[in-house]
């Protein structure tokens, strides 16, 4: 099916996105506009400092009931559907009973610091940066992949005889909606055992993290269509995924960004800064990373920052202050710029350019006179300062600056923050004003992977979008930037 083809007014891609805290369903029609949506929430537990814990099976319900609950709402053919998906997050499960044999370690968890500390100790940094692009970090998915299976697992046999399986997000949700064991490329990129020049499993890495193979999903590309659904009555039962992407490349994808020179921020949870590379990945040890966007024939090389707390933090601060992220903002833009106060939210260490998991969250510069505005702008700014960091970094990486970047993600909807971020940046910010940004690229693959449009059908889409440009002068941002510099030092000292 493609444009000259024949379709009904009730023909629609369903792409599902599932978040940290929530999972988000669309269902997009042949020309590419929303037509229906849904969203349910799903909870985290912390049950420790650092410790970041989800229910595998309330991921998975979750993901039923937003896919049953869009369906439900109008007549609607499914013709294909698309899955984006939280990426580092870990599950081990049993493939017989299809039951998760402990929590969901999210992609924010840093019970495995020791861990990573102690590996950089024993020599393994370089070769795990040089074969997969990813510094040795907690946040990737080997380390939590290890903890989990020491727990369920400690001697191997179950994996070994192949009842255990082990996965990211879209491994565990398309287990649960198939029954195949598969990992889309460019999610197997973020678990820190894929060979990023060979785009395998690395057998070596494998066993250093105490992963047995015979426990690893199967590598598929991007647009690799799946087996059908056999979880959901709703949908006709031959309905399949046509496209999987990690919700950052998703994000990334729905810009209709194909090529390299442009970057995307997506504000979450966390936040990821995301170029395309356009070269096949080369050693470094610099503050990005090198990871698979995409691979629809052949692998999608991108540089990608990550930032480990930018709404979250505002979050925890409306959670003190006793109001919500809208009351947070209306507070922080009451307060007068150039306080001198900082929030770094190192709450589990810090990411990208930094990776240093031993900093720790501080707030400086304040006084007996510094009011909840203050320290509420100052948390707003920490999501702008850090996204500048990783666009410094992008534009020392490429030997150029940035000219062209674009923002997306639920608090990127907020006006001051997107003016925030042009002017601390001192760059013009074309913010996507669709919410559902991660689902809509998830939805792109898919209508092209199945034929109900084209590659191009789908970049010549209309997309939404607000510019914000600089409203204070280059030496105020520089000042800004030089002073938040001093605060990220304090913090990374006080480890």
């Amino acid at each position: 099916m493609n444009a000259s083809s024949h379709h009904e007014a009730t023909d629609v891609v369903v792409a599902v996105d599932q978040g940290t805290g929530s999972t988000k369903a669309i269902a997009l029609d042949f020309h590419g506009r929303v037509v229906a949506r849904s969203s349910v929430p799903v909870s985290r537990n912390d049950p420790r400092p650092g410790w970041v814990e989800q229910d595998a099976l309330e991921i998975r319900d979750s993901v039923l009931t937003a896919m049953a609950s869009l369906v439900d709402q109008r007549p609607l053919n499914v013709t294909a559907i698309g899955l984006s998906n939280q990426r580092e997050s870990a599950v081990v499960w049993d493939r017989q009973t299809g039951e998760p044999l402990g929590p969901m370690l999210g992609w924010q968890d840093r019970r495995t610091t020791e861990r990573a500390t102690a590996a950089y100790e024993e020599g393994w940094g370089h070769e795990v940066r040089s074969r997969t692009g990813l510094p040795l970090d907690p946040m990737f998915s080997a380390l939590k992949l290890g903890w989990l299976l020491d727990q369920a697992d400690p001697d191997r046999t179950g994996c070994r005889s192949g009842r255990i399986a082990v996965g990211t997000v879209d491994s565990w949700l398309l287990f649960s909606l198939t029954g195949e064991h598969r990992i889309e490329i460019g999610n197997a990129s973020r678990t820190q055992l894929l060979n990023l020049e060979r785009a395998q499993w690395d057998a070596g890495l494998a066993e250093r993290f105490g992963i047995p193979e015979q426990a690893l999903p199967e590598i598929v590309a991007s647009d690799q269509v799946s087996g059908p659904l056999k979880a959901l009555s709703s949908l006709p039962r031959e309905t399949r995924i046509y496209a999987v992407l990690g919700d950052s490349h998703a994000a990334l994808y729905a810009n209709g960004v194909r090529e390299p020179g442009r970057v995307k921020a997506t504000y979450g949870t966390g936040s990821s800064v995301i170029a395309l590379s356009g070269t096949a990945p080369a050693p470094g040890d610099g503050g990005l990373v090198q990871t698979i966007a995409w691979s629809t024939g052949s692998p999608a090389y991108a540089l990608e920052g990550t930032i480990l707390s930018t709404g979250s933090t505002l979050i925890w601060l409306s959670e003190l202050f006793g109001t919500d992220p809208y009351g947070l903002s209306r507070l922080a833009a009451s307060a007068p710029p150039n306080s001198g106060l900082d929030l770094v939210p190192a709450f589990s260490g810090l990411g990208a350019p930094y990776w240093d998991p031993q900093a720790k969250a501080i707030i400086s510069g304040f006084g007996l006179g510094t009011s909840q505005a203050e320290i509420a702008r100052a948390a707003f700014e920490s999501i702008a300062l850090q996204t500048e960091d990783v666009l410094a970094e992008v534009a020392r990486a490429a030997g150029k600056p940035v000219t062209d970047v674009l923002v997306d993600g639920g608090p990127a909807q907020n006006d001051w923050l997107a003016q925030l971020q042009a002017d601390l940046s001192q760059q013009e910010i074309l913010r996507n004003n669709v919410a559902e940004l991660s689902a809509i690229g998830a939805a792109h693959l898919a209508g092209v992977a199945r034929g109900f449009w084209t590659e191009l059908e789908c970049e010549a889409f209309t997309r939404d979008r607000t510019a914000f440009v600089p409203l204070v002068t280059a030496e105020e941002a520089r000042a800004r930037r030089e002073q938040w510099a001093h605060a990220v030092r304090r913090s990374r000292l006080t480890s």
